[in-house]
């Protein structure tokens, strides 16, 4: 077992505040949009294969993300790590999404580029400077 890292600098502390509040707003839309695809799943033309696939995977890879950002927040230097990879992984798989031709219906291609900008500013964080010179310390 590794030692936790020290979060407690105001900086760190507020840089980690905002990653979880971005991976809330991920988990939070991603489980509405579950929820949406539940409700309309009689109805083809809005979803399909693809559709409860996406949505399922989203789902659980939030509720991932959402994990690794609490345990990051705690100073685990295995959940920055792990952080760092999920959002970057699920960035380049929504860019990918987004521009896959006829595959998602324009509302689930809208719904991943709102994921994905929570995504880009998670990235962006845990990718910055200072959470990264507080991890490799």
């Amino acid at each position: 077992m590794t030692t936790p890292v020290n979060v407690g600098h105001p900086r760190s502390a507020a840089a980690l505040r905002s990653v979880q509040l971005l991976v809330i707003g991920y988990v939070a839309i991603s489980v509405l949009t579950l929820v949406a695809i539940i409700a309309l799943r009689n109805h083809t033309t809005v979803v399909n294969d693809a559709v409860w696939t996406r949505g399922t995977i989203v789902v659980v890879s939030s509720a991932l993300t959402f994990l690794f950002a609490r345990s990051t927040a705690r100073g685990s230097r295995r959940g920055y790590l792990r952080l760092r990879i999920v959002s970057a992984v699920m960035l380049v798989a929504i860019v990918v999404i987004i521009a896959l031709p006829g595959t998602f219906p324009l509302w689930m291609k809208s719904e991943q580029a709102v994921c994905g900008l929570l995504l880009l500013a998670v990235t962006l964080l845990v990718n910055g400077k200072h959470l990264r010179s507080v991890f490799t310390k």
